[in-house]
């Protein structure tokens, strides 16, 4: 029997070997990609509900016992993700049949969407270190084929950057992992946990420990290293932008989240002192871009800045509740981005442009998507009920009782800067004097705004329901809090 921990790897893995070779026919990847996406979301829904029912899942690689085999560990945090991306990929594939176009769908664009979910997906579930890099790998090599497929002259020249720069990441990486494993002698993360708890502290680890974040900063886009991000997300169309903009940056968090918790905690004077400063200056840094631009998806992109900055600052305090925040505004924040990339998508396809001072009066034709922008807005901006506002008071009030005054302002000042950004999308292109855009009425608006909806509702369930949500977080964040959990269920002790 197939472990139920393996499906949402083996779905979508199958899935792209055979679209592949159904190269012709665009209708079958179409209807197969889809109904891959959802057996993807079931199997995750289901796996969610057993880790919360029967607690962390494993499985051992080849029959090989932990530490020696790779193990694949699932618990509430990386169930939780791996569901919440599976979602958002379900929904960039409805919205990518009416938009993407028949160009970019033959060069395999349905296969290598499925790759990514692969390696997203592994990343969040492997429980070995040297398989993250593998996993971040196939992620990756898949993203390189996004950001160039079409061949628009900005792709090209933005992918140079792009692939550039995770190369040396990657190179890095590899390093880290040596070093890591010539100290403690293992790639099991369970095992270097126990490891590194046994040999004590080390200086040589405090390297390691910079060493992986710079490797997963620039991946997450964390001050400085995330000078690539705004030109190469800029680059591609708008369905690539949001799963890009909603997967991959998180990635790079959730690899800090789970490194610092389980064995890089201790020297949390200075690599956790380094990731609160990193994390303020990030925010800082994101915030400026949001208010300065007028371009659509330069505003949104510069949001995903900030909202990693409000993340990595909520694991640099490192207690119980800003690690409950941190999850729970990681699960909002992939969901809204997504929706808002989505929303903005149809905005440019309705005007032709992402310059907000060349739109106007949306709101009198398409009231529908007005308001759903609106909603997907305030969420993101933190407005109560919705699913940003838990997350955020978590993370700032754990901030204020650890007596990093500094570090919570911050975070609470970015709300005020992130709804100024978003409302100057919705005054500007919904409200203002109505326009004319030629060829609006050729355009799918409907069929384009629904993926985008399903987000928002999914968002403002998870913001309105965050009662139901509270104990699922709550298991989320023990094994982050206590590893032994972890380790316990990894190592079968």
């Amino acid at each position: 029997m197939i472990n139920l921990l393996v499906l949402p790897l083996l779905i979508p893995l199958l899935t792209a070997a055979l679209l592949i070779f159904l190269a012709k026919s665009l209708k079958a990847q179409r209807i197969l990609s889809v109904i891959s996406a959802i057996g993807t979301l079931t199997a995750s829904i289901i796996l969610l509900l057993t880790v919360k029912k029967n607690g962390i899942q494993t499985v051992n690689v080849g029959s090989w016992d932990a530490p020696f085999g790779i193990t694949l560990v699932s618990d509430t945090l990386s169930a939780l993700l791996v569901t919440t991306s599976s979602l958002i990929t379900l929904c960039v594939i409805l919205y990518s049949i009416r938009s993407i176009g028949t160009a970019r769908e033959r060069f395999y664009y349905y296969p290598v969407v499925q790759f990514l979910l692969v390696g997203v997906n592994g990343a969040f579930t492997t429980g070995d270190i040297f398989n993250l890099f593998v996993f971040f790998e196939v992620m990756l090599m898949s993203s390189y084929v996004l950001i160039v497929i079409g061949g628009t002259r900005i792709q090209l020249r933005e992918s140079i950057k792009y692939i550039l720069v995770n190369v040396i990441s990657s190179a890095l990486f590899v390093i880290a992992v040596a070093m890591l494993y010539s100290v403690v002698g293992s790639l099991n993360m369970a095992d270097i946990s126990q490891r590194i708890a046994e040999i004590g502290h080390l200086p040589i680890l405090t390297v390691i420990a910079v060493l992986f974040l710079i490797v997963f900063g620039l991946k997450g886009a964390i001050f400085p290293l995330y000078f690539w991000l705004p030109g190469s997300y800029y680059a591609p169309p708008v369905p690539i932008l949001a799963l890009f903009g909603s997967l991959l940056t998180k990635v790079g968090v959730y690899s800090i989240l789970r490194s610092y918790s389980l064995f890089f905690y201790h020297d949390q004077a200075f690599t956790h002192e380094l990731l609160g400063i990193l994390a303020i200056i990030t925010i800082i840094v994101g915030c400026i871009g949001a208010i300065a631009y007028w371009d659509v998806k330069k505003i949104v992109i510069y949001n995903i800045i900030i909202a990693v900055g409000v993340l990595v600052f909520g694991i640099s305090v490192a207690t119980e509740e800003t690690y409950k925040g941190t999850v729970f505004y990681t699960i909002h924040d992939m969901i809204v981005k997504a929706a808002l990339f989505l929303l903005i998508g149809v905005m440019i396809k309705i005007t032709g442009t992402s310059d907000l001072r060349k739109m106007g009066g949306l709101m009198k034709k398409y009231p529908l998507l007005g308001w759903t922008f609106l909603v997907a807005s305030f969420a993101l901006a933190g407005i109560p009920p919705l699913s940003g506002f838990v997350g955020k008071l978590l993370i700032v009030r754990g901030g204020l009782a650890e007596g990093e005054y500094v570090g919570s302002l911050v975070v609470l000042l970015s709300s005020l800067v992130v709804l100024y950004s978003v409302i100057k999308i919705f005054m500007n292109g919904f409200w203002r004097a109505p326009k004319d855009y030629p060829g609006e009425e050729n355009q799918p608006v409907m069929s384009l705004w629904v993926p985008g909806a399903i987000l928002v509702l999914a968002s403002a369930f998870y913001g309105v329901g965050a009662e139901l949500m509270y104990p699922i977080i709550s298991q989320a964040t023990d094994a982050l809090v206590h590893p032994a959990i972890y380790i316990d269920a990894v190592l079968k002790e």
